[in-house]
């Protein structure tokens, strides 16, 4: 995953989801072993609005590109 993308999910993960949660947690390792697609599966089970969930979700897209331009 770009440095970039990396340091943005992870700041914002951290904002929304103050509290150090199995949820998070799993999020944080999606990250850190560069899995999409968990992200994604966890995302869908965390209670985020709207707003939240479309930008976390550009986020993803935008790791995904990240990993298919390598």
């Amino acid at each position: 995953m770009a440095a970039g993308a990396t340091v943005s999910l992870r700041r914002w993960l951290r904002r929304q989801l103050r509290q150090a949660t199995p949820l998070r947690e799993r999020l944080e390792a999606a990250v850190e072993n560069d899995d999409p697609a968990e992200a994604r599966r966890v995302l869908a089970l965390l209670p985020f609005s709207d707003a939240q969930r479309r930008h976390v979700s550009g986020l993803i897209d935008e790791w995904e590109r990240s990993r298919a331009g390598r």
